[in-house]
């Protein structure tokens, strides 16, 4: 298991210790919202994830429970990887983060989402959260 340096005994500063970088909590909404699951869709993201950073995330997330990682069925060398049940646990955080980003990003976001969060927030998570574990075979 790839060891995360914790800082402090504070469930804030664990929190940032894990998903505190930039790229993390993006390979995740992409696994969220994008059902991306292959190293080459998530190089494909508007941000321009390094591969050197991508691979290193993608380790940490696996390392730390968020997500598993399986050889694909069509290509050996090809790896897939699906949220755990703990990765999903974060979607009602990204929700937030979706919602505050968007109050003060000029660009806005994902209007339909942004909509449904407005209108219904528990309801729209759980509806994410059904879709998402029904994708794991939970």
């Amino acid at each position: 298991m790839k060891e995360v340096k914790q800082r402090s005994e504070c469930p804030i500063s664990y929190s940032l210790d894990v998903l505190g970088d930039k790229w993390t909590l993006l390979i995740l909404r992409d696994m969220m919202f994008a059902n991306k699951s292959s190293y080459g869709e998530f190089l494909q993201s508007d941000e321009k994830i390094a591969t050197n950073i991508l691979a290193d995330r993608l380790s940490l997330l696996e390392s730390q429970g968020f997500v598993n990682k399986i050889v694909a069925n069509d290509k050996k060398s090809k790896y897939i990887y699906s949220l755990t049940e703990k990765g999903i646990s974060l979607l009602p955080v990204i929700m937030e983060m979706t919602i505050w980003g968007a109050a003060y990003n000029p660009f806005g976001g994902n209007e339909t989402l942004l909509a449904a969060l407005k209108s219904d927030k528990v309801g729209t998570i759980n509806k994410y959260r059904a879709l998402l574990m029904e994708r794991i075979g939970v």
